[in-house]
C-alpha cells in the first residue's frame, strides 16, 4: 500500500512518496513514508520506504544509532560514513537488526518480512548515489542506463518513466513526470493516496529546501490530474482506427503474415467441420 519513487539525474535528485499505508474499506491511515536525514554542507541524505510499517519504523529508529565495525577506526554510522556505498551498508546493517529481533515472531504469527527502500543522496564531494535496499538488507545502486527505482505499486507508474527520463533530464522536467507517474498510479490503486511528499535536491548544494507536502488541494497537481488525463484523451481520440480492408489505408491493421491463420471449428448441417 505504497509508491515511491526516487531517481538520479546529472543535476540532482528527485524523491516522492504518497502516505497511504492501509486501505480497508473503513480504515485508512496515512504516515509519512520519507525521512530526510541532513547535515547542510556536509551531507544530504533521504530514505523512502516501502513494506510492513512496523518493520519500517523499526529501520528507520535503528538507522540513525546503527554502528558498523571499521576495524580500529570509529565505527561507521550515517553520520560519519564518507561515501553513500559505506551509508547504505549500515542501512542494511539496520534492516538485518531488525529482522533478527522481529523475523522469528513475524514468521510464527504468519507474516512476511517486508521491507523495501530507496536510499540515495551526497556526501562532501563525492558524486550523488542512489540505491534501493531489499528485504535481506542487500542493495543495487542507479547507473545511468537505470536512473530511477521504484518501490510498491510500481507497475501503473513505471511506463511516464521509461518513456521520459533520461540522465540529462531537467530536475523540475524529472518533478513533473513523477508527479504524473504517481497520478497514473493514484488513478488506477486505491492503496495509494494523498498526501504526498516531493523532494527535489540540486548536485552538489548538500542540502535542500525544495520539499513541498501535497494534497488534495494543491494547485499544481490538481492542474497535472486534470491537464494529463485531458491530454491522454485528445492523444487517443488523434490515433486512427484500426483499417481491416488494408487497401489505401496509410496504417494497414491486416497484413500478409507468415503465422498460420487462427484455428477455427465450424459446423454444418450437425457436422462439425475442424
Amino acid at each position: 500500500m505504497t509508491y515511491c519513487v526516487g531517481i538520479r539525474l546529472n543535476a540532482g535528485l528527485v524523491f516522492l512518496s504518497d502516505s497511504r499505508t492501509n486501505a480497508g474499506l473503513d480504515a485508512i491511515s496515512t504516515f509519512r513514508k520519507m525521512m530526510v536525514y541532513e547535515q547542510p554542507g556536509e551531507r544530504f541524505m533521504v530514505l523512502l520506504s516501502a513494506g510492513n510499517l512496523s518493520i519500517s519504523q523499526s529501520v528507520r529508529e535503528i538507522l540513525q544509532v546503527e554502528k558498523l565495525p571499521n576495524g580500529d577506526d570509529e565505527p561507521i554510522t550515517i553520520w560519519n560514513a564518507k561515501s553513500m556505498f559505506d551509508a547504505t551498508r549500515v542501512l542494511g546493517s539496520a534492516v538485518r537488526r531488525v529482522y533478527e529481533q522481529d523475523g522469528p515472531a513475524l514468521k510464527a504469527a504468519g507474516i512476511d518480512f517486508n521491507c523495501s527502500m530507496i536510499f540515495g543522496g551526497q556526501i562532501g564531494d563525492e558524486a550523488m548515489r542512489l540505491f534501493l535496499v531489499y528485504s535481506a538488507g542487500n542493495f543495487i545502486e542507479a547507473t545511468r542506463e537505470t536512473c530511477f527505482f521504484q518501490v510498491g505499486e510500481s507497475k501503473y507508474g513505471k511506463p511516464i518513466l521509461d518513456r521520459v527520463l533520461t540522465p540529462d533530464t531537467p530536475l523540475d522536467e524529472a518533478a513533473k513526470c513523477a508527479l504524473v507517474s504517481m497520478d497514473s498510479t493514484l488513478k488506477s490503486n486505491l492503496s495509494v493516496g494523498l498526501p504526498l511528499d516531493l523532494l527535489v535536491y540540486e548536485a552538489g548544494t548538500l542540502k535542500s529546501e525544495r520539499i513541498a507536502v501535497i494534497d488534495d488541494k494543491n494547485p499544481y497537481f490538481k492542474m497535472i490530474r486534470d491537464t494529463w488525463g485531458e491530454r491522454l484523451r485528445e492523444v487517443f481520440e488523434g490515433i486512427d482506427d484500426p483499417q481491416w480492408n488494408g487497401g489505401d489505408a496509410a496504417h494497414p491493421l491486416l497484413t500478409t503474415s507468415e503465422r498460420f491463420e487462427p484455428m477455427r471449428k465450424i459446423t454444418h448441417l450437425g457436422e462439425r467441420i475442424v
